[in-house]
């Protein structure tokens, strides 16, 4: 199916099994059921919430099943499922067994789209381990900057349902897609599409690195224009190789060096295009310099050159770019500076948490101080160590797992002092900002990245974010 043909499906009376209250499920199954299917929800919880969710769907005549997941309901034609549900799950396996397709709420959307009249938007569609909220962010700046409508929709926290059903007719969108979303999306087809970066992650979900990896290059299969790969992580150009697209899609690299022909890159501080040039080989295209990207990390400027060439693949002026680029401010807990203090910045990375992220981030400093720790899920944090030992100032660690980080520090940075804060209380960060700024010196960077989840302290990372921030601008108060 063309990127830009509209799937038709006759929903009247046909029988559709909706696996999931929450976010996507209640919407799919509203969705399905003003179409005229036969929805059935079920749902593993059957707590309070559940309940009330349940009334406000059987109220419309939707059949609710609740604290029973696991089992295929009589007729079922089609599953569409939450895309946290892990792929064993006996539901499935049910499935399966009997011939009956399994989708998404991302192929939902995309069988749906354009189903009430309105044009059906191109998608322009964004995916890897680390850095897929910013890049379609920033994406969504861009295009807005070149007078498009759009918005950025997905994994990012706005339903792709509500963007393709509601009354706003796009230009385009801007879609944020997780491993899990295009394990269940098959017939996706995006006008263009990105592979960040990729560095294990869900394997619990996906059960191998492989199947991870298959996984996330399912976003460039069917692409009509570009196929976006990191020069830097030969694995994403490696999918772009194994995909399936539509005759005369490119492959399109970014890279933080010079680039070649066919990629954007870095040259004297310029963001430069020589891939949607006239004449590729000799000419580059100044778009944007590196001071309009914020902040101007290397693994945020990689997030700019991945969505300048996603605008450019839509036909997106280069004014547009720089425009969209200055016009961007990052979320919060994203490498987001709090304040400097006699000297010492102090910058709140919570959402860094997984090695990956860390990485990325403890690269953007020369003099760290880092704070970090928390639940490791199951990672390993020699590598990490291994590249930062020499921008590391001290390190000070907390939370459940911070045993494994300082074992590998110990073997691979000896000489680098640590402070081993012995709570998992949320009065902890205050104490770790506190030991944190004795070891800092004038110039240093205190960086909260802590490379592990955090509900073992802290209900999210948002959280954790706070709290750091709270603790600093206290201390920042105290010294004024």
């Amino acid at each position: 199916m063309g990127s830009q043909e509209v799937s038709t499906v006759d929903w009247q009376g046909k029988h559709v099994t909706v696996a999931g209250l929450g976010v996507s499920g209640i919407p799919a199954a509203r969705a399905l059921h003003e179409r005229g299917a036969l929805v059935t929800v079920v749902n593993d919880g059957d707590d309070e919430r559940a309940r009330a969710q349940a009334a406000e769907l059987e109220a419309l005549g939707i059949t609710v099943r609740l604290g029973d997941g696991a089992t295929l309901p009589p007729s079922t034609e089609l599953v569409v499922t939450a895309p946290g549900w892990q792929p064993d799950k006996p539901l499935f396996l049910a499935a399966a067994e009997a011939g009956v397709p399994v989708w998404g709420d991302v192929e939902l959307a995309w069988r749906l789209r354009g189903d009430n009249g309105k044009k059906a938007a191109p998608w322009l569609a964004v995916t890897g381990t680390n850095g897929k909220t910013t890049t379609v962010r920033m994406l969504a700046s861009i295009l807005e900057a070149a007078g498009l409508r759009t918005a950025a929709v997905g994994n990012i926290g706005v339903s792709l349902l509500d963007a393709v059903l509601g009354d706003t007719e796009y230009d385009v969108l801007a879609v944020e897609l997780s491993s899990y979303q295009l394990h269940w999306a098959p017939s996706l087809r995006a006008h263009s599409a990105a592979v960040l970066n990729l560095a294990p992650d869900h394997l619990d979900w996906h059960g191998s690195m492989e199947a991870y990896a298959a996984d996330k290059g399912r976003v460039y299969e069917g692409n009509t224009v570009a196929c976006v790969y990191n020069v830097a992580d030969p694995a994403t150009e490696d999918l772009v190789r194994q995909a399936d697209v539509e005759e005369g899609c490119r492959a399109i690299g970014f890279t933080l060096g010079a680039p070649g022909p066919s990629q954007l890159g870095v040259v004297d501080g310029i963001l430069v295009d020589r891939a949607f040039v006239a004449n590729r080989q000799k000419q580059a295209q100044e778009l944007a310099e590196v001071s309009d990207v914020d902040p101007p990390a290397p693994h945020n400027i990689a997030n700019a050159l991945a969505a300048a060439a996603l605008a450019r693949a839509f036909g997106v002026e280069p004014a547009a770019v720089r425009d969209g680029l200055r016009a961007f401010r990052p979320d919060a807990h994203r490498i987001e500076h709090v304040a400097d203090i006699g000297e010492v910045a102090y910058v709140d990375d919570s959402k860094a948490t997984n090695t990956h992220a860390t990485e990325a981030s403890l690269a953007a400093y020369d003099s760290i101080v880092w704070i970090a720790g928390g639940l490791a899920k199951g990672a390993t944090f020699d590598e990490l160590v291994i590249g930062a030992a020499k921008r590391l100032r001290g390190v000070v660690l907390m939370g459940a797992d911070r045993a494994l980080i300082h074992e590998a520090l110990t073997r691979h940075a000896p000489e680098v002092p640590v402070v081993d804060l012995d709570r998992t209380d949320t009065g902890a960060m205050s104490e770790a900002v506190a030991r944190a700024a004795e070891l800092a010196r004038p110039g240093d960077t205190v960086l909260l990245a802590p490379a592990c989840a955090s509900m073992d302290m802290f209900t999210n990372y948002n959280k954790r974010g706070e709290a750091f921030a709270d603790a600093v601008r206290a201390r920042a108060d105290e010294s004024a």
